[in-house]
């Protein structure tokens, strides 16, 4: 059974009252594929918006802490530490990163995908007035850590 689904098939919220906290630790990514006039123009940070990666990474550290408003079954985690890293593969991409971390009854993956999700719809917000050939893709969890399920 889902654990996000009563014994009916209802949706619910996961009851944690009986877990203890623990360290929890989940890092995501998103890769952002532009033209190369998008690149150079976030290379070298000359944008009339401002600077594309210090925003997206504001924006994903934001996107993190609010997880619980945008996810309807989501618990509401004080988190200790969100970091968002945007770097440059050299192949009209860029890699966002995020490293989520929290002392709570429950994993923060959900926080670290809500971060790199936002991160790359902002970056995609400042660049489209360069080009809309802007392709976000693969957004996936790559580890987690702490808990019963994160090794």
């Amino acid at each position: 059974m889902l654990s996000h689904a009563n014994s009916n098939g209802k949706a619910v919220m996961v009851n944690i009252t009986n877990k203890l906290p623990t360290l929890r630790i989940a890092i995501a990514e998103a890769t952002i594929k532009v033209p190369s006039i998008v690149y150079d123009s976030v290379k070298d940070n000359n944008n009339k918006k401002g600077d594309i990666v210090a925003v997206s990474r504001l924006a994903g550290i934001m996107a993190s802490k609010k997880t619980y408003d945008l996810i309807p079954l989501c618990h509401q985690i004080n988190l200790d530490s969100t970091q968002i890293d945007i770097h440059s593969n050299y192949m009209n991409e860029f890699i966002i990163r995020s490293t989520v971390k929290a002392s709570y009854k429950t994993g923060v993956e959900m926080e670290a995908l809500t971060a790199v999700t936002v991160a790359s719809l902002t970056f995609y917000d400042m660049c489209k007035a360069l080009s809309h050939d802007i392709i976000i893709s693969n957004i996936k969890l790559l580890n987690k850590s702490g808990g019963k399920s994160g090794g």
